[in-house]
C-alpha cells in the first residue's frame, strides 16, 4: 500500500479518535434537528450510513420533516494512473463523487452541491486476490470521507438559512408562473386567423 493510501487510511483513523465516527456518538452538533434523507438508490450503504450518522447526533430524520437531504447522484471511476515497464498497469487512480440537494416545500430546490474523493492504489500482477482487498478497503476509506464532507456542510447549515432560501424559492417560482400565465393570456388575447379559402376551381 502506498505511501498515499496510508495517509488517507491515518486521516480516517485521527478522525475516529477525536470523536467522529460513522455512526455517531453525539458529539457532532446540528442546528438542523429534522430532516428527510432520500436517495436515487434508496437502498444503499452510503445514504443509510447519513441516516445513523444524523440519527446519532440528535437529528430526527423522518418522511414528511421540513427539509429532505436528496443524495441526488453518487458516482465512481477508476482510470489507470501509470505503467510498469512491460506497459502493465502498476498504479490505478479512482474517484469517487456524491452529489446532494437539499428540497423544502413543494420540493422546492434550495442548495445543491458536489462531494470529490480521490485515492491512488498499486495494483501487484502476482497477488490479484491482495489488488481486490486494496480496492474494497480504498473505497470504504473514501465513502467515510465523502459522508465526512457532507456531515461538515450540513454542520454549517441551519434552519433560518433554509426558511430564507425557501422564501426566495417560493418568490421565484410564483414569478416563473405569473409569467407563463401571462404569456398564455396574451396568446389567448391575440385573434387567430381565419384559414384561407381558395377559389373554387371553375366548372
Amino acid at each position: 500500500m502506498n505511501k498515499r493510501n496510508l495517509l488517507v487510511i491515518g486521516l480516517a483513523t485521527l478522525l475516529s479518535a477525536c470523536g467522529f465516527q460513522l455512526r455517531g456518538s453525539g458529539d457532532v452538533q446540528f442546528a438542523l434537528k429534522e430532516l428527510d434523507v432520500s436517495a436515487r438508490n434508496a437502498y444503499g450503504k452510503t445514504v443509510s450510513d447519513v441516516r445513523d450518522v444524523l440519527q446519532n447526533n440528535g437529528v430526527k430524520v423522518y418522511p414528511g420533516a421540513p427539509y429532505n437531504l436528496v443524495l441526488s447522484n453518487e458516482q465512481e471511476d477508476r482510470r489507470a494512473a501509470s505503467f510498469t515497464s512491460s506497459a502493465r498497469t502498476a498504479e490505478y487512480e479512482l474517484n469517487k463523487t456524491l452529489e446532494y440537494e437539499i428540497r423544502g416545500s413543494k420540493n422546492l430546490l434550495l442548495l445543491s452541491d458536489k462531494l470529490e474523493a480521490q485515492s491512488v492504489y498499486s495494483q501487484d500482477g502476482n497477488n490479484l486476490i491482495g489488488n481486490d482487498q486494496e480496492a474494497e478497503q480504498i473505497r470504504q476509506e473514501m465513502n467515510r470521507e465523502l459522508i465526512q464532507q457532507l456531515v461538515l456542510r450540513l454542520q454549517q447549515i441551519t434552519p433560518q438559512q433554509l426558511d430564507q432560501l425557501q422564501q426566495t424559492a417560493e418568490a421565484k417560482a410564483q414569478a416563473e408562473a405569473e409569467a407563463l400565465e401571462a404569456a398564455r393570456q396574451q396568446q389567448a388575447a391575440q385573434p387567430q386567423q381565419s384559414p384561407i379559402q381558395l377559389p373554387s376551381p371553375a366548372q
